[in-house]
């Protein structure tokens, strides 16, 4: 049964963006600047200071990307201490720390979090009516992960 409590007074949403979509997640945030100010974020350091120096946004920065801001929020997101991810992330080009990035989209799947991964996905999830409803992300050490695949394979089965 969905749990249909009121959220908390914010989100924890980390914010993230590749070089060549800086600009996007600059554009995004400024269009949803309203939406954003009433929840606590956070980002890798360059994305983290383009918010804070371009729209003036309070965020809390973790190191760049390719020096361990992604297993930074990864952590923090296993963790429990991060609820929504927006990762803009540059399908088209190589990165150093490519391994780094599946591990991040790995434990936010794993760990069942909303993630948007371009502006479009973002906007839906940014404005949401669940947005102002609790959601419960899920502990792959608790067990319930192996427990709901196991209720899918007997569904599947059916």
């Amino acid at each position: 049964m969905p749990d249909h409590a009121p959220a908390p007074a914010g989100r924890r949403i980390a914010l993230i963006a590749h070089d060549n979509k800086k600009r996007d997640m600059l554009e995004w945030a400024e269009y949803n600047l309203d939406l954003l100010a009433g929840h606590e974020l956070f980002a890798t350091a360059t994305t983290g200071h383009l918010l804070q120096q371009q729209l003036g946004l309070p965020v809390t920065c973790f190191r760049s990307g390719p020096y361990g801001g992604d297993q930074q929020i990864g952590a923090r997101i296993a963790e429990g201490e991060i609820d929504l991810l927006v990762f803009f992330w540059d399908p088209l080009e190589p990165h150093p720390h490519d391994p780094d990035v599946k591990a991040l989209l790995r434990v936010a799947v794993v760990c069942n979090i909303p993630v948007a991964c371009n502006r479009a996905t973002a906007d839906f999830m940014i404005s949401s009516p669940l947005m102002g409803r609790s959601h419960q992300g899920q502990d792959p050490a608790s067990g319930q992960a192996h427990h709901n695949q196991a209720a899918l394979r007997v569904a599947r089965a059916g």
